[in-house]
């Protein structure tokens, strides 16, 4: 796979928001700068409908009712895991 690294929900927006082809989101639910993957994920589909999206976290608490319509990966996951959610 061809991979996009985007550190921030801002820089990831900016990444979706290119002409460039994207296949799947793989997002943390958590991360820096103030945007959660719950809210990117939100915000890519607005981008780009139909995009898939994956997320995972390793501590999703009572906002796991947010991803009703999110394949999740709970971490900790081992590679074999990854790779077979995201052939899904």
């Amino acid at each position: 796979y061809r991979v996009i690294l985007a550190r921030t929900g801002a820089e990831a927006l900016d990444v979706l928001m290119a002409p460039e082809p994207i296949d799947l989101l793989f997002t943390d639910v958590v991360m820096p700068g103030g945007m959660s993957g719950l809210d990117l994920a939100r915000e890519s589909r607005r981008l780009r409908p139909g995009l898939p999206i994956l997320a995972t976290s390793g501590h999703m608490g009572e906002r796991e009712g947010e991803l009703a319509d999110t394949p999740f990966l709970p971490k900790p996951y081992a590679r074999a895991e990854l790779a077979r959610a995201v052939r899904r």
